[in-house]
């Protein structure tokens, strides 16, 4: 047998940190291994950045509310509820940080960050009419009120069921629904616009 062969990485605070899942991770730091929150951090910040940058309109404003959010959530780790999922909890603090970042701010000409996927197949394919497409929605999405934006957006971008998204928002399935569908034909009106335009 070889030397490495078999042997598991153990990250500093002697756990597994590739195995271990997110309820287990959060009973580490409240055990007092605060390393194990680093590797909650490293799992989620990635798709709380997105989001938030999709909310917001700028990736700088994004990763302070994320920041923002992990602080909450460290703060609070001692009321999660391992029933609900770690990320639909974060999640559900990610969307209240972003709601009030969006009440208080003044201006409303957010614009919509495409994330680093789309700008890496933009540049292999760099065709002006995708282009030109692509920043047609994220003005269409820019316009949505952040009710309708933020529903769209679990849906269509983050892929999560009604479920999902009425668990972190708190609002109702039946509410989301009408809040997607609303959003979608605002969209599409939209862009029937510009197209015409």
């Amino acid at each position: 047998m070889s030397r490495g062969a078999g042997v598991t990485a153990i990250a500093p605070g002697g756990y597994n940190r590739a195995t271990m899942t997110d309820a287990a991770l959060v009973r580490a730091v409240l055990e007092g291994n605060t390393t194990a929150f680093t590797t909650l951090v490293d799992r989620h910040a990635r798709i709380c950045i997105r989001f938030a940058a999709r909310m917001l309109g700028n990736v700088e404003d994004a990763e302070d509310i994320t920041q923002e959010t992990f602080l909450r959530a460290y703060g609070a780790l001692g009321r999660y509820d391992e029933r609900l999922g770690f990320q639909t909890w974060l999640m559900s603090i990610l969307i209240n940080r972003c709601r009030t970042a969006l009440g208080t701010r003044r201006r409303r000409d957010a614009r919509i960050v495409v994330d680093e996927g789309a700008v890496a197949v933009a540049a292999v394919q760099p065709e002006a009419e995708e282009a030109a497409l692509r920043d047609a929605i994220a003005r269409a999405v820019a316009r949505l009120d952040a009710a309708h934006r933020e529903a769209f957006l679990l849906k269509h971008v983050e892929q999560l069921s009604y479920e999902e998204m009425s668990a972190m928002t708190g609002a109702g399935v039946s509410a989301l629904k009408m809040r997607v569908q609303r959003a979608c034909e605002n969209l599409q009106a939209w862009l029937e616009e510009e197209r015409h335009a």
